[in-house]
């Protein structure tokens, strides 16, 4: 088991609602042991990269409409 974390800069996510649709939507991936929002809208994922890869977690990020900042 290898747990990894990853991280997104969001361009649309400020409060709550999001943080909870989020964390819901990410849930369903196998894997996935812990979402976070910042209220700057950086989000934190700790998943076990046996059950999950991170490309299938930016999907699922922007599956539930959020747009994700260019890291540059």
């Amino acid at each position: 088991m290898a747990q990894l974390s990853t991280y997104f800069s969001l361009e649309n996510a400020a409060g709550q609602h999001d943080e909870k649709r989020l964390k819901q939507g990410l849930d369903t991936l196998p894997g996935v042991t812990s979402v976070s929002v910042s209220a700057g809208g950086c989000l934190a994922v700790d998943y076990d990269s046996t059950g999950v890869r991170q490309e299938q977690i930016r999907q699922k990020v922007q599956e539930l409409g959020y747009e994700l900042r260019n890291q540059d």
